[in-house]
């Protein structure tokens, strides 16, 4: 579980460095770059013969979903919620994470479903500062996406490890980072004008972080922490991240100081409805640990 602390510490700040400094820039020339950075650093370690027969376009499709289709939705989430609120609404990660695991144990809780409303009701209690109702659901909306794709790449790939445990990570990792900045790529080619693009210095360097080690480094050892995970703790530790990230959003990058009294006790309302709807779901998840332990 310490790569799973690890990570969350560094990710913490990664919500607060796109909200503060990348906000012009394109989202989807974001994701770009930041999945092709974190796959040109594990192409170094790529072993293709270590790659069981069969499994290229499994990983390649599980990094798409993952990191592909994740990054697009979470980098676009930015240009319609502050960062504080972009870190919130992915709080329903764990609950997809266990949800996923279920249904591919074909197995499902109703009190997984009464979480998932009740965070929306959380959702429906924020305002976004200077932005409409409009705009706070496309971004819970495509929160909602990246979390369901990026639980869904957690589980596909600790089931995947269990089945090829002789395979080391980082042998076969880049072929996830590959799908995923094809993904990025193929939307980005549709959406972004590419020749209007202009990155400053400082934007170049925070790109550079965030791609060598936010995503290459840090997902490598999220995933790494997950296969030595329950999908309880897998789960409970998806949101370690938020209160972190809010914490930082609003203290360390000022955003705190944009935020009216009424704006505040609306997010610590919704903020606390949704992490109730979380606290449910994981109830669940302890209920079947104890149950299974006593038969």
């Amino acid at each position: 579980m310490h790569y799973l602390a690890a990570v969350s510490l560094i990710w913490a700040f990664s919500f607060g460095l796109i909200g503060t400094y990348l906000p012009s820039v394109d989202s989807y020339f974001i994701a770009s770059i930041r999945l092709g950075l974190a796959a040109l650093l594990f192409l170094a370690f790529f072993r293709p013969t270590k790659v069981p027969q069969g499994q290229y376009l499994k990983l390649v499709g599980c990094g798409a979903i993952q990191f592909g289709l994740m990054y697009v939705c979470y980098i676009k989430a930015f240009s319609y919620l502050p960062s504080h609120l972009v870190a919130l609404f992915s709080v329903m990660t764990p609950v997809y994470v266990v949800l996923i695991h279920d249904l591919r144990q074909k197995r499902c809780s109703a009190r997984h479903l009464m979480a998932a409303s009740l965070s929306v009701a959380g959702a429906a209690i924020i305002k976004a500062k200077s932005g409409t109702s409009e705009t706070l659901w496309i971004g819970f909306g495509l929160m909602q996406i990246a979390g369901l794709a990026f639980a869904f790449g957690q589980v596909y790939y600790r089931d995947w490890k269990t089945q090829y445990q002789q395979v080391k990570d980082h042998h076969v990792f880049a072929l996830l980072y590959i799908g995923g900045v094809s993904f990025a790529l193929m939307v980005s080619s549709y959406q972004t004008d590419w020749k209007a693009i202009e990155v400053s210095s400082q934007q170049w360097l925070t790109l550079l972080y965030l791609g060598f080690i936010a995503s290459g480094l840090c997902f490598f050892l999220w995933n790494k922490g997950a296969t030595l995970s329950s999908p309880g703790a897998l789960g409970a530790f998806n949101n370690v991240v938020i209160p972190l990230a809010m914490a930082v959003s609003l203290f360390v990058f000022g955003e705190i100081d944009h935020i009216e009294s009424t704006q505040l006790i609306r997010l610590i309302l919704g903020g606390g409805l949704i992490f109730t709807a979380v606290y449910l779901a994981e109830k669940v998840d302890s209920h079947r640990a104890k149950s299974a332990e006593s038969t």
